[in-house]
């Protein structure tokens, strides 16, 4: 099982990006989807998370600015984030609850996001 993380880039504080992160492989079944971020010298944090039934929980500093969603059929969790702020760069993660051979957590490779002007 693959996680593939796409969709960072550098913009401007105030600006858009989607986040995109495919799951491939073994599959059976995907329990939930989401992502995490991870700041230099900070600890990896949730961002969002979307469970199987489509109920979703937020950090509350992306409340009202992220919004994460899902494609069960692709296999695919995206992350729609706006009005980016300096303090939201960091190098974004996904992770699912899949279950396969091996059932658990799984993790992407991460991909970074730079708001800077």
């Amino acid at each position: 099982v693959q996680l593939q993380a796409s969709g960072g880039g550098l913009v401007q504080p105030g600006g858009s990006l989607r986040l995109s992160c495919a799951a491939s492989g073994s599959i059976v079944s995907i329990n939930n989807m989401g992502w995490y971020r991870q700041a230099p010298g900070k600890q990896r944090e949730l961002v969002a998370r979307i469970f199987s039934g489509g109920r979703t929980n937020y950090a509350d500093s992306v409340k009202g600015r992220f919004t994460i969603s899902r494609d069960s059929a692709k296999n695919t969790v995206y992350l729609q984030m706006s009005s980016l702020k300096p303090e939201d760069t960091a190098v974004y993660y996904c992770n699912a609850e899949i279950r396969s051979v091996y059932t658990g957590y799984y993790w992407g490779q991460g991909t970074q996001v730079t708001v800077s002007s």
